[in-house]
């Protein structure tokens, strides 16, 4: 009996550590997202290029484009930042975090994007799917597909 009570707390314990993990991951996940948004807000593309992963294989789908590398997703990004106005403003309340392992995760997240002048400033609703994995040295966005978010028509 003794035997049992020992092995049924130790499963108790992995199941409330990965249970936990999990929640971490969410908080992590979502985390590197805003660390992500505010390095663009600030128009910070050292720190943009830092949260993203150093693979060859890292991927962002925009405008239905593939751009291939975190080099070129950069220099794709400065190009649109040389607008006046821009600001991505996620909405959070909205966000869905889902675990594809304990080292992946997948964010669902729309957004604002406002771009344009100061004296026309257009403001985009966005879908943003992130796939981020955990690196030795962190959280990293592994992947990023934007698309018009189509959910709430004006």
């Amino acid at each position: 009996m003794h035997r049992l009570l020992n092995i049924l707390a130790a499963l108790s314990t992995i199941v409330l550590v990965t249970f936990a993990s999990g929640a971490d991951q969410t908080d992590d996940v979502v985390r590197l997202y805003l660390d992500f948004a505010s390095a663009q807000n600030a128009r910070d593309l050292i720190a943009v290029r830092r949260l993203l992963s150093d693979s060859p294989d890292f991927l962002w789908v925009s405008d239905g484009k593939p751009v291939w590398g975190a080099d070129a997703t950069v220099e794709r990004m400065s190009t649109f930042q040389k607008s006046e106005v821009w600001r991505v403003t996620p909405a959070l309340s909205r966000a869905r975090a889902v675990r594809l392992s304990e080292d992946v995760a997948f964010l669902h997240l729309p957004l604002i994007l406002e771009i344009g002048t100061q004296e026309k400033t257009d403001r985009l609703p966005f879908l943003v799917g992130m796939v981020a994995r955990r690196m030795p040295e962190g959280w990293r966005i592994s992947a990023l597909f934007t698309t018009n978010d189509q959910s709430n028509p004006d």
